[in-house]
């Protein structure tokens, strides 16, 4: 079930043609629930399963912000008995993209075109990814640099990741803002 129809049974959406912020509109209801943490982390892990294979909870998220954790579980291990370096990335496309995707306006949409990382020291126990991103002014086609940092539960920094991520306007965006311009007039 995509993010769309599942935040659609929950969420008091008018529309789902693509209208809104659905990431925002979740976590601004979800978000300061008990359990609602875990709970929008785990319709994110569902929407992009292969995110939501790593366990971690967004615990923090605003414009240009986001606040990511993972507990150090056997399963996200390497054969060092450190966190794997898939995981850390996949932990820093996490935080930078719900930072990114709350950010956006209502008509915008986002890929990551690139990813770089380095990885500057064993990582072990809860790590919290953190990203402060550039927040969006339009949709209009551009690539942004998003930044993310992962740190151990001492401060040190353990990987450091830039996203370069694509935002532009979501299909039929231009359709439906003429529509509504109409419907206004």
């Amino acid at each position: 079930m995509s993010l769309q129809a599942t935040l659609g049974k929950l969420l008091p959406v008018p529309s789902l043609d693509g209208g809104r912020n659905l990431i925002r509109d979740a976590w601004n209801l979800l978000g300061g629930l008990p359990g609602g943490k875990a709970l929008f982390s785990r319709l994110v892990g569902r929407a992009a399963p292969y995110t939501g294979t790593i366990g971690a909870t967004v615990v923090a998220l605003r414009p240009g912000f986001a606040q990511v954790e993972l507990a150090d579980r056997k399963i996200i291990r390497n054969h060092l008995s450190c966190v794997h370096a898939i995981a850390l990335a996949n932990l820093a496309e996490l935080a930078g993209n719900v930072a990114l995707a709350y950010s956006l306006p209502d008509d915008g949409r986002f890929i990551v075109a690139g990813m770089s990382i380095d990885y500057l020291k064993k990582a072990r126990g809860t790590l919290t990814a953190v990203s402060e991103c550039p927040i969006p002014a339009s949709s209009a086609r551009r690539e942004y640099e998003v930044p993310v940092s992962i740190r151990d539960a001492a401060g040190d920094e353990v990987a450091h990741a830039v996203l370069r991520t694509l935002v532009g306007p979501k299909p039929g965006a231009a359709a439906r803002d003429a529509r509504e311009a109409v419907e206004v007039n």
